[in-house]
């Protein structure tokens, strides 16, 4: 059979208990030197709440540093996801308008191509050749400029300040504006040339 232990030293803690006050009782009579009394006890309760505060205070600071710390990670995160989708719209936007100027260049190249197959036929009067030829400048000078404001919009793509906004950065340039008007312009020069013929 096993000794209960913890039994054991219970009911020697209760004795000890009842003895503390039965003596007291006894000794109540007689006024005690040396003795705590209740102010001795008020100034243990009193520095106990202030260590019991003092924790309290430095656990809340800490949550409060570390609500701070993820509220600090939290802006960064999303400045980041917002200068993410600012490139992301330049990217697109820097996309289409190269997109256009392939094209504008793409018609500048056929025009040309299309009316040097056909300059033997054109090459009759002088008023045709020099329409023709002034056509050819124009749509070779469009394609030049779709070229160079190809680059120029690379450059800036890759190049961007998360400051410039997408419409500064893809504004066009004179080359951007002036290749449509000179594909138009040399498109009419030589059909001016054809109908001189």
């Amino acid at each position: 059979m096993a000794v209960p232990w913890l039994r054991l030293i219970d009911a020697f803690i209760g004795v000890g208990d009842v003895v503390r006050r039965v003596k007291a009782r006894g000794a109540d009579d007689e006024p005690r030197q040396g003795a705590v009394g209740p102010s001795a006890l008020g100034g243990i309760e009193a520095r106990l709440a202030g260590v019991v505060v003092a924790a309290l205070k430095e656990a809340f600071d800490r949550d409060h540093q570390r609500l701070e710390l993820e509220r600090q990670q939290l802006e960064a995160e999303r400045q980041r996801a917002e200068r993410a989708l600012r490139l992301e719209m330049l990217r697109q936007a820097g996309d289409r308008e190269i997109g256009r100027l392939r094209l504008v260049a793409g018609v500048a190249l056929a025009g040309w191509a299309g009316t040097l197959l056909l300059a033997t036929r054109l090459l009759t009067g002088t008023g045709g050749r020099v329409a023709l030829g002034s056509g050819w400048v124009m749509l070779l000078a469009a394609l030049a400029c779709a070229f160079v404001e190809q680059s120029r919009i690379a450059r800036v793509i890759t190049t961007t300040d998360e400051r410039q906004s997408i419409e500064s950065a893809m504004s066009s340039s004179g080359a951007g504006v002036a290749a449509p008007w000179l594909i138009a312009a040399g498109l009419v020069a030589i059909s001016v040339g054809v109908l001189l013929t």
